[in-house]
């Protein structure tokens, strides 16, 4: 088995220690988090071990999860890399474009492998449907979130709306062409509530929204293609499948028949999979361990995390404008 150190032991990072503890693809070695009083509370509470730098940790895993506030990934990142880890990274991978390329170039220097964590990918909803959206040519996306002070630091772009584009990006196999957005900042110093119209070369538009500031939580996309409505409920956990086909001659007694004005008639069916329920969180973890003993690419590349971290500085710098 991987053995593995987790960098940062706040919210998230005691989520992932315990992920990992579990885990029969990994041994959990320790973590390391600069305040002293919580990785003191932490190794006390749950027994893990608590290293006293960075560089200790690095030098006994094989697998360094980095889930640091993002201004520091870079520099975690590239210590693990250079020592000849491998390491996952929390999305969004890191605070810079161009750190982000430069952590792909040392990956490859140094012959090891890196995964950023969107963990939507591994919603069992998005899982479900995701092999059925085939160049759609109209998505529709709404994360919405009750405020909480965490994360308020970035724009809600980097903290809520990349989880979607992210999505969009591993579903829309084109260039983006143009993007229009508007942004507003209501309790935040960086817009709470962001809007953001994507367009593709191939012609499909995305029509983005994120806020952190809603009464309620929701986390909903739809995806239009010439035979299919696809729409998926991260939060529920639960996706529908509207698929279109040409109307037998002799229609059923319960068969859903359309017609347009040319006289053209279409059947509506369902084709709704099954959802299969998941940690979604362990399950990206585990299929990273996987990429490193099959020596395969990782679901989410470091390229896939700078894509969606280059768009959402698109959106970002269209506020401007």
């Amino acid at each position: 088995m991987l053995k593995v150190g987790v960098l940062g032991a706040g919210h998230l990072g005691k989520i992932h220690l315990r992920l990992l503890n579990q885990s029969t693809k990994y041994v959990l070695v320790g973590f390391y988090d600069p305040n002293q009083d919580n990785a003191n509370k932490v190794s006390e509470e749950f027994g893990y071990r608590s290293f006293s730098s960075i560089e200790e940790l690095i030098k006994e895993v094989d697998v360094v999860d980095i889930v640091t506030p993002t201004l520091s990934h870079f520099d975690c990142a590239k210590l693990a890399i250079k020592a000849g880890k491998h390491v996952f990274l929390e999305k969004p991978i890191t605070n810079t474009v161009a750190e982000a390329e430069e952590l792909i170039a040392l990956t490859k220097t140094h012959g090891v492998k890196g995964q950023v964590g969107h963990v939507e990918r591994f919603n069992p909803a998005f899982q479900a449907v995701s092999t059925m959206i085939e160049n759609p040519m109209f998505i529709e996306t709404h994360r919405l979130a009750e405020f909480n002070p965490r994360g308020t630091d970035v724009p809600v772009v980097l903290d809520l709306m990349i989880h979607d584009l992210d999505a969009i990006l591993s579903v829309v196999k084109s260039p983006v062409k143009k993007v229009n957005a508007s942004g507003v900042a209501i309790l935040s110093e960086s817009p709470d509530i962001a809007n953001a119209r994507i367009e593709f070369e191939n012609g499909c538009v995305a029509n983005v929204t994120a806020s952190r500031i809603s009464m309620k939580n929701m986390r909903k996309s739809r995806f239009f293609q010439r035979d299919a409505y696809i729409s998926v409920d991260y939060l529920e956990k639960v996706c529908e499948v509207v698929k279109m086909k040409e109307a037998p001659e002799i229609p059923g007694d319960f068969d859903l028949i359309f017609q347009n004005a040319e006289g053209v008639k279409k059947q509506i069916y369902y084709n709704n999979p099954s959802v299969l329920p998941n940690n979604a969180i362990l399950e990206e973890l585990e299929t990273f361990a996987d990429a490193i003993n099959n020596n395969s690419t990782p679901v989410v590349t470091l390229e896939d995390g700078t894509a969606a971290l280059r768009l959402a500085y698109q959106i970002i710098d269209a506020f401007q404008k």
